[in-house]
């Protein structure tokens, strides 16, 4: 009987011990990475005109971009946000600066007083100057390079929001915090050109009008004249993902955040949701492996006590 319990316990204190040496090495390969600095929060500018025409053709991408499923397309029949057809698209991007036909510049945004500073930089547009992942090639963009500017702003200033924004906004109660602060910036929508679809973060108001509600929520048709009557503004990337070009036409849509399959536009920024999320289960599970050690370590400790030989070292 002797023999047997020692034997006994001489492999219950092996395998302890290689518990924890295998969740040791578990726990030191596992880091709490995620999105870059928070994003500083910036009031709303009353009237910011945006949309100048770019000149340069997109560059060709076919080769670099992922395929996906049509599981993983937008809904093409009903769906709870409908399709906005036939949209012009002009692009413009952070950092742009003001010209005759575009008088305001892209330093900051109509919610975000230091747009460029959050985004770590100009996103230049130049096809020559961008690298294969949609982003400038001099740096990694805090914020997600797939944005869009629509002519809508909720907010009148940094403490009201306008008189119909509650009214005309589908998930304005769900999200609304406080007077001042938007409920739009960072709303996910879809954008489709032939049969390529993109999705971007609605991050400015434009181009050119900032009160178009009837079109951006409604069934009309954009109000603007300027620019072809461009009804959206694209970032560099969503052009270079669609391989379309300034004045071209799409169709786009608001989605939710669950529409949103895998692909370029979930893998960067402070602002991106699923880099958010990304960095919570990262730090969950580094949380849940750190306790799971603590709880092998104790047990090792009771059981070498019980048996008489003192606290493990």
């Amino acid at each position: 009987m002797f023999v047997k319990r020692s034997i006994s316990s001489i492999v219950v204190v092996a395998s302890l011990v290689a518990a924890v040496s295998v969740f040791g090495q578990g726990a030191s390969s596992v880091s709490a990475t995620g999105a870059a600095a928070a994003l500083k929060k910036g009031g709303a500018v009353q009237s910011k005109h945006t949309a100048p025409a770019q000149t340069s053709a997109p560059r060709n991408i076919s080769a670099t971009l992922p395929t996906f499923s049509s599981s993983s397309m937008p809904h093409l029949g009903y769906a709870r946000y409908p399709w906005k057809l036939d949209i012009v698209a002009t692009v413009f991007w952070v950092g742009e600066q003001p010209t005759e036909n575009n008088p305001t510049p892209n330093d900051k945004s109509s919610w975000d007083t230091q747009w460029m500073q959050n985004f770590g930089g100009y996103d230049d547009p130049d096809p020559t100057k961008r690298s294969d992942n949609f982003t400038p090639a001099s740096f990694t963009p805090k914020q997600n390079p797939f944005y869009v500017a629509l002519p809508y702003n909720d907010c009148i200033d940094y403490n009201s929001h306008k008189p119909e924004a509650s009214r005309v906004i589908p998930w304005f109660k769900q999200r609304f915090v406080r007077s001042g602060k938007t409920v739009l910036k960072g709303q996910w929508i879809a954008i489709r050109y032939g049969n390529r679809v993109c999705y971007a973060q609605w991050e400015d108001c434009g181009p050119f009008v900032t009160d178009d509600h009837d079109y951006v929520f409604g069934n009309s048709r954009p109000k603007n004249t300027s620019n072809r009557g461009a009804g959206i503004d694209i970032s560099p990337g969503v052009r270079d993902y669609l391989g379309i070009s300034s004045s071209g036409r799409c169709d786009w849509r608001f989605v939710d955040v669950s529409e949103v399959p895998a692909g370029p536009w979930r893998t960067l920024g402070s602002n991106n949701h699923f880099v958010t999320q990304q960095k919570v289960e990262k730090a969950r599970e580094h949380t849940e492996i750190s306790s799971r050690l603590d709880e092998l370590r104790r047990m090792r400790d009771a059981y070498f006590q019980q048996n008489g030989t003192g606290a493990a070292r």
